[in-house]
């Protein structure tokens, strides 16, 4: 079976660790979202790519969902001694070395995607990880300016990490997305898999940047295979993170059905919900998708392994 999975960081990455799994003989392609890469002390740092490759490489900080294991905080403090921020961006020191081996090789002349894939030959993640694109993106949210009149654009990182969401969100612009093309690899992948799924990824930051790359949802929408997404958003609430105020800024509902909706049946065939949420299936279905609820809440690998096999099990019943 050949699987494509688009993915952000966190809750994509346990997912696919289910996933793994569910299902320990499929051939596993992930899109990983870039709309997060951000520049920081002259480092190219990609949060979600790294995210997914030190989760499924058994590098990740458990317990955060983030960064690395039995990590250190050195660098970061002498910057701060000599008064170089941003400070609210928590890089550690083993996490350093992957962000300048990253930027030497892009220095050198190598795509993203080329980089990627030497990284993945470390930690050996047991899925091909692919970016979405090897062009600039990023992601930038409009929000009132804390400091004037009017409103001002700010990379989604400060709004997630530095402002924790604290305001609201006015819109959200993965900038350079309708620009950028699809990483070598990408439509490939999509042409030829048996299934595509959405993971309970944030649906706007996450999974939707990755569709705003033109003739990514094109590419999906025209696969002629199941395409199944898991719901973020459990008892009209994220399970993890801030979604719903991003989901605000697009006019979209905190809701396991609104989520669906967003993403549509032109695109989403099969969707899961959380059993707190079943009362939302027929509303799914009427929309014209498939729908069931199942426990969406990954407790453990256990618990995401039995999301993954929900979830292929709900493509097979698209399929048939």
């Amino acid at each position: 079976m050949r699987i494509v999975v688009l993915a952000g960081g966190i809750g994509g990455a346990r997912f696919l660790r289910g996933l793994k799994s569910a299902a320990p003989d499929a051939d596993i392609t992930v899109i990983g979202n870039t709309g997060d890469d951000i520049h920081l002390f002259g480092l190219k740092v990609c949060p979600d790519l790294d995210t997914l490759m030190y989760t499924l490489g058994g590098g990740i900080h458990e317990e955060q969902g983030w960064g690395r294991s039995d990590e250190s905080f050195a660098v970061k403090q002498e910057l701060a001694a000599y008064g170089v921020g941003p400070e609210w961006f928590g890089l550690g020191d083993r996490d350093f070395a992957t962000h300048i081996v990253r930027t030497q090789m892009i220095g050198a002349g190598y795509t993203l995607s080329a980089v990627t894939e030497a990284l993945c030959s470390r930690w050996q993640p047991g899925v091909r990880l692919l970016p979405m694109s090897d062009d600039r993106v990023e992601t930038h949210v409009l929000i009132d300016d804390p400091d004037g009149e009017g409103r001002k654009a700010v990379h989604f990182q400060e709004y997630w990490v530095r402002l924790r969401a604290s305001v609201p969100a006015h819109a959200v612009v993965p900038v350079g997305a309708d620009q950028a093309k699809p990483a070598p690899g990408v439509l490939e992948a999509i042409g030829e898999a048996d299934v595509v799924l959405f993971p309970p990824s944030n649906p706007v930051v996450s999974i939707g940047t990755i569709l705003a790359v033109p003739g990514v949802r094109e590419a999906i929408a025209d696969a002629g295979v199941p395409v199944v997404g898991l719901s973020p958003i459990v008892g009209n609430a994220p399970v993890r993170g801030m979604a719903d105020k991003v989901l605000a800024a697009v006019g979209v509902e905190s809701t396991a059905a609104a989520v669906a909706q967003h993403y549509g049946s032109g695109l989403l065939d099969g969707w899961l919900v959380d059993t707190v949420d079943a009362s939302a299936v027929d509303e799914v279905e009427a929309a014209g998708v498939r729908c069931r609820a199942v426990p969406l809440l990954m407790t453990d690998d256990e618990a995401a392994a039995r999301m993954a096999r929900e979830a292929l099990t709900l493509a097979e019943e698209v399929r048939a």
